[in-house]
This record gives structure tokens, C-alpha cells and sequence, in this order.
């Protein structure tokens, strides 16, 4: 595991909160069901709240902030699961009204979260990031961007965040009806099954996820997630 300053100390409370809009969205009680399975396997308190407002959304992050603020015991990590219909950096609440993405994120970042502050806090998007559709290309290079940051006394606002988005800028992410998403699905099996930094374990969801033909409308189409970094530390969940 390498030097103890190197990794994530993860002894304290495990939290997580997970927001779902299910309405028009077929497969996400599944998606949920593996969520919580997972969570459970990797110690986590998990709360969920189904077909939230944008309002709620923006209520709920702001109450799990509290919550981790006011917990009995020191909290090692935080993780967010967002599930709705979107669109480039917005979610739409169960209202059909959007919410910013960079809001919600905001919430638990260094300055307004005191009790994470320098703990690694993870976001997971189930949406939409646009409307382009993949159809894959025949080959190609593949290249993971890692943020990292020197370590000073005080740490900039934005570290220590993870968000791993189930598809890049710009493109539509897929469900599979009865069977909950692709990603969700993929993600949770990985992280219950496989040991090893998230990092290593986003690369191998992000792996077999472009191996994956998923048929949309028809057509064999592509799907890969997006990862973006700014962790100082390897954070290991097993």
C-alpha cells in the first residue's frame, strides 16, 4: 500500500447520499438496488431520496453537508451518486426545472464542508451530457488526465474531489431498460469484486465499458465514462 501520507486514511464514517430521478427513467431501481448493495459491501452509510425536485437536489446536498458536519464520529470519505436526465453541466430535477451541476459540487467542496476538508469526496453521474450519439471509431488512443496538485499547508478549494461522469462532454448516456445502466452496473460490479486504488478501478469500469456494444435504436453504439481528478492521495474502498 506503499507510504501511510500516500493513501487516504479511511478508520472514520462513511457516507453517502444518492439521489435518483426514476420518472421516465426505466432500470433505475436496479441501478439503485446495486448502489445500495454496493455501498453496504464497502461500509458506507447510504442515504437515498427518489425523484427529487432541482430544489431538492440542491436541499439534500446542502442537508448531507450538515449531516457530515455534525457527525459523531470523524468522516474519512463522502460519496454523491446523481441519477437524473441532463444535460451539458445540468441535472433535471423530477420537476422538469434544471439544476446546476457546479452548485451541487459546490456544496462539500474545502471552504464549505469543514469536516471534509482534505478527505476525498467522490461524485457519480448517471446522465445525459448532450445529445451526441457514439458510434464508435476503429481505433484510437487512450489517455486519462490526472490533476495532481503539490501539497502545501494550505489546500486549494477544489482537491480531493473525484467525479466520474457516466459519459463524456457532450454525449447521450444509455440505459438498459430492465437492467439498469450500463454504468452503474459495471461500476458496482468492479467495485465490490476488485481491490486496488478507485483510480486503478475507474480504469478498468472505463476498460470494459468501451468493449461493450450497447444496440440503441437499432445501432451498436459506444459508451465510455469520464474521470476527472483532483485527488493528492490513493483512496482505496476494500
Amino acid at each position: 500500500m506503499g507510504h501511510p501520507r500516500e493513501a487516504y486514511d479511511m478508520s472514520g464514517a462513511r457516507l453517502a447520499l444518492t439521489l435518483c430521478v426514476t420518472k421516465a427513467r426505466e432500470g433505475s431501481e436496479v441501478d439503485i438496488s446495486a448502489l445500495e448493495h454496493m455501498f453496504k459491501q464497502l461500509r458506507f452509510e447510504n442515504t437515498t431520496k427518489r425523484d427529487p425536485t432541482a430544489q431538492q437536489f440542491q436541499e439534500e446536498l446542502k442537508n448531507f453537508q450538515d449531516v457530515i458536519d455534525n457527525w459523531k464520529e470523524p468522516v474519512s470519505c463522502a460519496f454523491v451518486v446523481l441519477m437524473a436526465h441532463g444535460e451539458e453541466g445540468l441535472l433535471k430535477g423530477e420537476d422538469g426545472e434544471m439544476v446546476k451541476l457546479d452548485d451541487l459540487f459546490e456544496t462539500l467542496n474545502n471552504k464549505n464542508c469543514r469536516a471534509l476538508r482534505g478527505k476525498p469526496k467522490v461524485y457519480i453521474v448517471q446522465a445525459c451530457r448532450g445529445e451526441h450519439r457514439d458510434l464508435g471509431e476503429t481505433i484510437g488512443g487512450d489517455d486519462m488526465v490526472m490533476v495532481t496538485k503539490d501539497e502545501p499547508q494550505t489546500i486549494p478549494t477544489y482537491t480531493d474531489i473525484l467525479h466520474v461522469y457516466s459519459t463524456v462532454e457532450g454525449y447521450l448516456a444509455y440505459r438498459h431498460d430492465e437492467d439498469g445502466s450500463t454504468f452503474i452496473q459495471t461500476l458496482t460490479d468492479v467495485f465490490c469484486n476488485r481491490k486496488g486504488p478507485i483510480l486503478q478501478l475507474l480504469t478498468e469500469v472505463t476498460r470494459r465499458m468501451a468493449k461493450a456494444e450497447l444496440v440503441q435504436e437499432g445501432t451498436a453504439r459506444k459508451v465510455n465514462p469520464e474521470i476527472q481528478s483532483t485527488l493528492r492521495k490513493r483512496l482505496y474502498l476494500q
